[in-house]
């Protein structure tokens, strides 16, 4: 999947929260974030930035959503959990013994992933996070490299937990 699926996938509360939170939180994100989104769809920034807050947000999850905005989607979703969801980062890679900087980000990750110690740490991350988040971080990880990694793509194949639906000509996908 890539990032604007991702969007498209989720239900409008957690899209829409995506944005509320680096709006309250992470205001230079948002803003660079509604910036990207103007110019892409060739709008003047202060256009957008006058409609009340509820439209503004409203009208970014619409647009991260074009397949034309995989790249500024890819970026919010990245910038969202590297900010917000800091707790579950450090989890995962710690779980899976991948050294990183304590705050989720990771320079070296491993080629393959060892499925028997990925499927405890996400097995783990289920009880303690909202598995919604969880979903939404494992397919946003998978994006980290051409194709992914196999180990994960089996992991979400095997649990609906993990799997979005997804509109495909017509047919209903799990992903």
């Amino acid at each position: 999947m890539n990032a604007t699926q991702i969007f498209s996938a989720m239900d409008d509360a957690t899209a829409s929260g995506v944005f509320q939170y680096l709006r309250n939180q992470e205001r230079k994100i948002y803003i660079a974030a509604l910036s990207s989104l103007c110019t892409h769809r060739k709008l003047r920034t202060v256009v957008v930035q006058k409609k009340p807050v509820p439209e503004q947000i409203d009208w970014m999850l619409k647009s991260v959503r074009q397949k034309s905005a995989n790249e500024i989607a890819e970026n919010v979703l990245q910038l969202w959990l590297l900010k917000g969801n800091t707790d579950l980062l450090v989890a995962f890679l710690d779980g899976l013994g991948i050294a990183h900087d304590g705050a989720g980000a990771a320079e070296d990750i491993p080629e393959n992933i060892d499925p028997d110690k990925l499927k405890a740490t996400v097995d783990q991350l289920l009880t303690k996070f909202d598995p919604g988040l969880v979903r939404v971080y494992l397919h946003t990880f998978q994006m980290q490299r051409k194709g992914g990694w196999q180990e994960i793509a089996d992991l979400i194949a095997s649990n609906p937990v993990l799997q979005y639906q997804v509109e495909d000509s017509g047919n209903n996908q799990k992903q």
